[in-house]
């Protein structure tokens, strides 16, 4: 059934939240996203929950449960319908995380279906013989590509898990790519920014464009072909119908013809792998979340394991104090993220050492009580600069006990910017992700570090956080978002907001955020803002404050009082469903 609106909505669009449970304080949240309603985007269900960034994406991984399908079968669909529905965040272009939680299973397992960096490339690929970046070329066409893993992922983890034919749980996506949509604002938002380059490519201007060469605005009808051809091709043949075939065909006549970098080669030795999630414990909870290449999941452990036994459930969810230790924990956390962390497949990451519980208590030790750290009082290591908003999450829960978390991306707004011709594929522009030298800055203001250099198959460092919380083995919530470096701190907020502050899944979602990633040395505060005192004893902390948007959009599912609440971030676009 539907969550009834007046238990929460009321308050909500007060933006002044009285907790339901817990400490009685008052905090601020966010309202709804322009055109969205309360009802989309809360749902309680007694069997099965799914949250996504798209109405269409949640209905068809509804309908596979309705078809008789299984926890995998709704992801798979959610997964290539949200491809369609989301050319500017994800796409079978691209590439992502899955974590996986059945109930025959002792602990979850996690899926990396990131992209590859190509068979030819190399850390100077991205120089000119002076050693100097060449601005753009990373971020922008034919090189900016690695080796797309979404399609290689999401069969074989349907594959091994899920119950329904393939075709079956494509056909959502390959009906919405024929028929279309109408292009709805972060959308058109996304075009207006991508559009120089995407009009630099003839395949994407067929796509994006109208007939008069104009890019398509807010209530155009945006329709996918050849995407839907491609979809044909996977759902008939499986991972062979993308990385073999007329498919691989055209992805290495264009990289031919450009000069591009990614052969045969490349796409038949693709593999999706199996790693074993990083997992935390915090109080009563189990967490468990992706490892390297992702960082997200390292240091939402990492910033739990600091404030666990702060107990910062005694205050207030935007108390000064509950703000200035988390934000403190979230410095320590990305001073060691820009020094350590790549694909554990090429570099040594000390995984263990930034879980354990006596690395956190040596860090909580120095956090002084009543004042700001500043940026040079924190373990040096290669700044980081904020990332974008441009990813996708969906989460989904079930009675039988099963959890799904997963997070895919093209990394920028439209990615490359370039389609292959005659198969819709958005190419990914991930390449931008590793460091294309020592110091070296990204599209995002982010500055590499060796461990994240280019080599050849190696798996650029990401900040996605897909991540479930069991309590004694038993599903608690299924977590995750999209936004860049802001992923982690947004992730391990919503949890201590859940779980240590006990408030209610909706509240946890909505409240506002904060961000703090050690360079630039602020405290970012989403853009409504703290209440003025907590804001006034922050300052005098200290502390200097920015109000910005931090672009998470939560996708979570809890097990509340024997039902499951799923909630899709009311700060943009979203449907949260069920039964």
């Amino acid at each position: 059934m539907m969550f009834k609106a007046p238990k929460l909505f009321i308050l909500l669009s007060s933006f002044w939240v009285l907790s339901c449970s817990g400490p009685q304080f008052k905090y601020r949240t966010v309202p709804m996203a322009p055109g969205e309603s309360f009802e989309d985007h809360v749902f309680e269900g007694q069997d099965y929950v799914v949250t996504a960034q798209g109405d269409y994406s949640t209905k068809a991984g509804v309908k596979m449960y309705e078809l008789g399908g299984n926890a995998i079968d709704a992801a798979a669909a959610v997964s290539f319908c949200i491809s369609v529905e989301r050319p500017q965040s994800t796409g079978i272009g691209g590439g992502g995380f899955l974590v996986f939680k059945s109930p025959e299973m002792e602990k979850p397992v996690t899926f990396d279906f990131r992209e590859k960096a190509p068979l030819l490339a190399d850390s100077k690929m991205y120089l000119d013989k002076e050693g100097k970046e060449i601005k753009g070329k990373s971020l922008n066409g034919i090189f900016a590509g690695g080796v797309p893993g979404l399609v290689a992922g999401i069969v074989e983890i349907h594959k091994e898990y899920g119950s329904l034919p393939l075709a079956t749980v494509m056909q959502p996506a390959i009906d919405l790519a024929e028929k279309g949509f109408k292009v709805y604002p972060e959308l058109a938002f996304a075009l207006r920014v991508r559009e120089e380059t995407l009009r630099k490519f003839p395949a994407s201007v067929k796509i994006f464009f109208d007939k008069n060469k104009h890019i398509l605005k807010e209530g155009d009808l945006l329709v996918q072909s050849d995407l839907a051809k491609t979809l044909k091709s996977i759902a008939k043949k499986g991972r062979d119908g993308f990385y073999k075939g007329w498919v691989a065909d055209a992805i290495v006549a264009e990289e031919r013809r450009r000069g591009g970098l990614i052969r045969y080669n490349d796409l038949s030795r693709y593999n999706m792998i199996k790693r074993k999630p990083v997992e935390g414990k915090y109080k009563d909870y189990e967490i468990y979340s992706m490892g390297p290449p992702s960082s997200g999941g390292i240091h939402v452990i990492q910033i739990l394991n600091i404030l666990e036994p702060l107990n910062l459930g005694h205050y207030g969810i935007q108390d000064a104090k509950t703000i200035h230790y988390t934000a403190s924990a979230m410095q320590q956390a990305f001073a060691d993220r820009a020094r350590y962390l790549g694909d554990m497949d090429f570099v040594k990451v000390p995984l263990r050492e930034l879980t354990s519980k006596e690395y956190a208590k040596k860090i909580r030790e120095k956090i002084p009580h009543h004042r700001a750290l500043k940026k040079d009082e924190v373990l040096p290591g290669q700044f980081d600069g904020y990332e974008s908003t441009e990813t996708t999450h969906f989460s989904i829960m079930d009675k039988l006990g099963n959890m799904v978390s997963s997070t895919q991306t093209i990394n920028g707004f439209m990615g490359s910017g370039l389609v292959i011709p005659g198969t819709g594929i958005l190419l990914n522009n991930e390449m931008d992700d590793f460091a294309t030298k020592v110091g070296a800055k990204n599209l995002f203001g982010a500055v590499g570090g060796e461990n994240n250099l280019v080599e050849s198959e190696k798996r650029p460092l990401s900040s996605m956080s897909p991540t479930l919380v069991l309590k004694k083995g038993k599903p608690v919530m299924a977590v995750g978002t999209p936004s860049g470096t802001r992923i982690l701190t947004c992730v391990a907020q919503t949890i201590l907001n859940y779980i240590e502050h006990n408030e209610p899944l909706l509240n946890a979602v909505s409240a506002v955020r904060f961000h703090q990633q050690w360079y630039p040395d602020e405290l970012r505060v989403g853009t409504l803002g703290l209440k003025k005192e907590e804001e006034d004893e922050l300052r005098d902390m200290g502390y200097k404050i920015n109000h910005k948007n931090l672009g998470c959009r939560i996708q979570a599912i809890a097990m509340e009082k024997g039902q499951f609440i799923g909630v899709s971030d009311p700060r943009g676009l979203g449907l949260a469903a069920g039964k």
